[in-house]
């Protein structure tokens, strides 16, 4: 089994199975099913599945990793320098600093393996773009298909590394969706280079809507004016 909804899911169909074909053991007259569908109006509601976890603190090292059950996980590079709470589930990790998380990943259950999420290491490219092709956080790194796509054409470039890191920084503030969007409408367009990505993002975002204007009750026009365009032609008529 691949997954654990996966497992989930068997053991459920198993449980029901058993339970149509098989007695009730005090109510020999009946199925395990039919009486668990007599009493199931009674049963407390399911409301969701239960947040069980195991909590530990941890430091963040200066390469944004956390170590956790001999393998280290990434978080987000803003959460370098202070504690994290890691909480472990059963399939999962989450770390939390703040209240806020900071980073998750599928749970490793091997030894000394490290866990890279590639979008953690974003804003540190900001100061290094080099590492974008030789950084271990983005090595076979799989972008959406736009994105790869302009990083494919932008690696000839000289400042290739610099652009691209610039249009994959967008992406912490205008969400991966509007990015890769403005990719496929630069590459229709002929274009890649990160000004005319950026440009068509810029583009895209909605208006700040002003704020409304009071007019106090004192500049308030007693009598509107009316429009009267046939004004104009008696100009017209004295030429």
């Amino acid at each position: 089994m691949r997954s654990y909804e996966g497992l989930n899911g068997l053991l459920l169909d198993r449980c029901v199975a058993h339970a149509r074909a098989n007695r009730h053991p005090e109510q020999r007259e009946r199925t395990i099913w039919e009486v668990f569908e007599t009493e199931r109006p009674g049963l407390v509601p399911y409301t969701g599945r239960f947040d069980g976890f195991h909590a530990v603190p941890a430091a963040v090292s200066k390469t944004c990793l956390v170590r956790f059950d001999n393998n280290r996980y990434s978080v987000a590079a803003g959460a370098v320098g202070r504690p994290v709470e890691i909480r472990a589930y059963a399939e999962r990790i989450e770390f939390r600093q703040d209240g806020r998380v900071v980073g998750e990943h599928p749970r490793c259950f091997g030894r000394d393996q490290t866990v890279y999420d590639p979008w953690h290491y974003v804003p540190v490219l900001a100061r290094k773009p080099g590492a974008l092709r030789n950084g271990a956080p983005f090595k076979d790194w799989l972008l959406p298909s736009a994105l790869e796509r302009i990083r494919r054409k932008l690696r000839s470039a000289e400042d290739g590394d610099r652009q691209m890191v610039g249009i994959l920084t967008a992406v912490l503030s205008d969400g991966l969706t509007a990015v890769e969007a403005a990719c496929a409408e630069a590459l229709r367009e002929g274009v890649h280079s990160a000004d005319v990505v950026l440009n068509i993002l810029a583009r895209r975002r909605d208006p700040p809507v002003p704020a409304p204007i009071l007019i106090p009750d004192a500049l308030r026009l007693q009598h509107e004016p009316l429009a009267d365009c046939s004004r104009y032609d008696s100009l017209r008529s004295s030429m």
